[in-house]
């Protein structure tokens, strides 16, 4: 009957809930104008950079109306210079008999007024200059670009609503909800040991592998939500290229905006826990137990409580002490009160053991938190 005395071992302490993958950056790109759609310069579901031509408007109208207003401009700059002429002559008469301060006082406000003038067709000159520049709409942002509403020949206004979505691509954020209670307990258990630094998020897949590249946390939320009593925790993480593939537009990325995956918050520094193997542990419907071989080699029932555990270690955190010899292999057998045989575990039991305090072994979640 194989036989194993509770010992300390570090472990990497993880909890695990349910998030969705955000874009950092959103753009709903609109038409800052109302004119013809003439062409658009982009495949969709491609990646594109800032300041790539996404749409180009039909030009000939505001190029018009630049040339007017500019025209406009032109006009009233030649009768300001006429005006300050009059002004310079009124001036000089003054010195004569012939002079008057009416005709001086006169042309100084026609001179005035033509300047003010002059400087209302320049902002005009710069309202359609802007007008202009929105035939040619851009790209805000790097990211990857969604699919098109609108095609050549439409005719295109403010009110017509999103054009195209363009969503940033890396780094990403997670957002996922957790449970006050389960709030509270990371508070606590991180608080003194680096705060938001203290742990890492790793990310399972929804084909359910692990992604390569870690993230940290950086945001919790300054309110609880009221119908799942539950705050909102948010990291970020890289999202780089993994290759580039002509057929899917570029770049491909393991991350996707809106994606569901699991988020495992997992402690920077290991914490030793009293433990022992996994296997040792029944369990009935009044909880968690194992057989503990007492004095004269008698089985005893002790009902244990469990912390945070991996796949081979369990983590006990009340109902047996440092040495107790607990029963792993064998266990069928076990009665309590009855006298047993111990014996070492098999070597594949501390084989696990080793293996699992090193962390070669993947953790078992403490708890799952909820769809946000």
């Amino acid at each position: 009957m194989g036989v194993f005395e509770a010992v300390k071992r570090p472990i990497t302490e993880t909890n695990e809930f349910l998030g969705r993958i955000e874009a950092p950056n959103r753009v709903n790109v609109v038409a800052r104008v109302t004119a013809f759609l003439d062409k658009r310069n982009f495949v969709e579901g491609s990646e594109v950079k800032a300041g790539d031509l996404l749409y180009q408007l039909e030009r000939g109208p505001f190029e018009a109306d630049l040339a007017s207003k500019k025209a406009q401009v032109a006009q009233l700059q030649a009768t300001l210079v006429n005006a300050k002429l009059t002004t310079d002559r009124a001036k000089a008469l003054m010195g004569g008999p012939a002079g008057q301060q009416s005709n001086v006082d006169a042309a100084v406000a026609n001179q005035q007024s033509l300047e003010a003038q002059v400087q209302a067709a320049q902002a005009q000159v710069d309202l359609s200059q802007i007008n202009l520049d929105y035939t040619m709409i851009h790209s805000p942002i790097d990211g990857r670009i969604g699919r098109t509403a609108v095609t050549e020949g439409n005719v295109v206004t403010p009110s017509s609503g999103t054009l195209t979505t363009i969503v940033s691509q890396d780094p990403m954020y997670v957002t996922f909800p957790v449970p006050v209670r389960e709030a509270l307990d990371l508070r606590d258990r991180y608080a003194t040991r680096g705060g938001f630094k203290a742990v890492v998020i790793r990310l399972r897949l929804p084909d359910g592998r692990l992604y390569d590249k870690t993230g940290e946390l950086n945001f919790v939320n300054n309110t609880i939500a009221q119908n799942t009593d539950t705050i909102s925790l948010r990291g970020v993480i890289p999202n780089p290229s993994t290759y580039t593939s002509v057929a899917a537009g570029g770049s491909v990325r393991e991350l996707t905006d809106n994606e569901f995956v699991t988020v495992l918050l997992e402690g920077v520094q290991p914490v030793e826990v009293l433990a022992i193997p996994r296997s040792a542990v029944l369990s009935d419907q009044q909880g968690e137990y194992v057989y503990v071989v007492g004095a004269d080699n008698k089985a005893e029932q002790r009902r244990i409580q469990l912390g945070q555990s991996t796949a081979t270690i369990a983590a006990v955190t009340s109902g047996i002490s440092l040495g107790d010899k607990v029963v792993v292999e064998g266990l069928q057998k076990v009665k309590p009160g009855e006298v047993v045989a111990p014996g070492p575990v098999s070597a594949l039991i501390q084989s696990s053991m080793k293996v699992s305090a090193d962390g070669g072994a993947g953790n078992t979640p403490k708890s799952t938190g909820n769809n946000p």
